[in-house]
C-alpha cells in the first residue's frame, strides 16, 4: 500500500538485504500517516551513516548535515517554526559517539523534537568497528581482541538528565514499534527512542535471533516512575522494551524561550528588522 510519505520513483536503497532499517523506515511512515501528518509541516534531520539515510527515502523536507550534528539544527528548525513536526534521527555511532555531547545537551534544552535513534552496537557504514553501545567482548576487525570499554547506556543517560519521554523499541515487533513511535510524536517536549536494529553484515553476535532471546517488554510500570525507570534501564538481561518515563514537568526549548514569551508568532513568519540587526551589531563596534 502506498504512503503519502513514498517518492514518487523507484530509487536504489543502500542497505544490505534483511537490515532492520527497512523495517524502521516502514514504520516510521506507518506511524506518521496514521498520526495524519502532512509531508508539507514535516521535517526530518539525520547526519552521517547508514541509518541516517532514512530521510533520503521519505517525500517530505529534511536535513542532511554532519556526523552526530542531527540535533543542534532539528533544536532550531522547531525553533523557529513550533508547527512543524521534527524527527531526528541517526545510528547509535552518530547520535552517541560523534553527537554524544549534543545528545545530553539537547536532553537539558528539552526541544518538542523525536529522536530515533537506530541502535545496532555497531558502526555499519565504514564496515564493523565498535560503536558506543557495543557489548563487552564484541570482536571487530579493529578490536580483535574484543571491546574492553563498558558500553554506553542511552536511556540511563537521559534519564539521570530527566528526559521527558524515554523508550526503547525493537525493529522486528512492528506493532509494538508504531505504537512507541506515535507516544514519541505526540509527546510535547524532548522524546528518545532507542531501536534495536540488528545489523546483517557487520554485526553477527547481536543478530534478530539475539535480540528475541534477550529482550522482554516491560509490564504494569509506571511511567512516571523515574527511580523505578532508571533501576529498569540499568537490567542487562534481559533488555528491556517499551515506554520507561514520560514527564510534561518541564516546557519545551521553544515555548519557554523569553523571545516567545510575548509573542506566539513563530520566528519565520515575523516582519525582517534589519534595523533592529543593525543596531545589534553596531552595539558591539561602536
Amino acid at each position: 500500500m502506498s504512503s503519502p510519505f513514498d517518492l514518487k520513483k523507484d530509487i536504489d536503497i543502500a542497505w544490505c538485504p534483511g537490515c532492520g532499517n527497512f523495517s524502521i523506515l516502514r514504520i516510521i511512515k506507518k506511524v506518521l500517516e496514521s498520526l495524519a501528518i502532512d509531508p508539507q509541516e514535516l521535517v526530518m534531520v539525520s547526519g552521517i551513516g547508514q541509518a541516517a539515510k532514512i530521510p533520503q527515502y521519505f517525500k517530505t523536507h529534511y536535513f542532511n548535515g554532519l556526523h552526530g550534528r542531527a540535533l543542534p539544527p532539528a533544536t532550531a528548525i522547531k525553533a523557529v517554526n513550533p508547527s512543524l513536526t521534527v524527527i531526528a534521527e541517526g545510528g547509535d555511532g552518530d547520535m552517541y559517539g560523534e553527537g554524544g555531547n549534543h545528545f545530553i545537551h539537547t536532553i537539558r534544552r528539552n526541544p518538542d523534537i523525536t529522536h530515533l535513534v537506530h541502535n545496532n552496537m555497531v558502526y555499519g557504514l565504514t564496515k564493523g568497528q565498535a560503536s558506543p553501545t557495543s557489548q563487552k567482548g564484541f570482536t571487530t576487525p579493529i578490536q580483535i581482541h574484543g571491546v574492553i570499554l563498558e558500553p554506553l547506556n542511552p536511556l540511563a543517560v537521559a534519564l539521570s538528565l530527566n528526559a521527558s519521554f524515554v523508550a526503547r523499541a525493537y525493529a522486528k515487533d512492528h506493532d509494538q514499534t508504531a505504537d512507541i513511535l506515535s507516544q514519541a510524536i505526540k509527546h510535547p517536549g524532548y522524546a528518545l527512542v532507542d531501536i534495536f536494529q540488528p545489523c546483517v553484515s557487520f554485526n553477527k553476535v547481536n543478530t534478530y535471533e539475539w535480540f528475541k532471546k534477550h529482550t522482554k517488554y516491560l509490564s504494569d510500570h509506571d511511567t512516571s516512575d523515574r527511580e523505578q525507570a532508571f533501576h529498569l534501564a540499568l537490567q542487562a538481561d534481559p533488555l528491556l522494551l517499551g515506554v520507561f518515563y514520560q514527564h510534561e514537568k518541564n516546557e519545551s526549548f521553544e515555548r519557554s524561550h523569553p523571545i516567545y514569551r510575548h509573542d506566539s508568532t513563530p520566528l519565520l513568519k515575523r516582519a525582517y528588522q534589519p534595523e533592529i540587526i543593525k543596531e545589534i551589531i553596531e552595539s558591539y563596534y561602536l
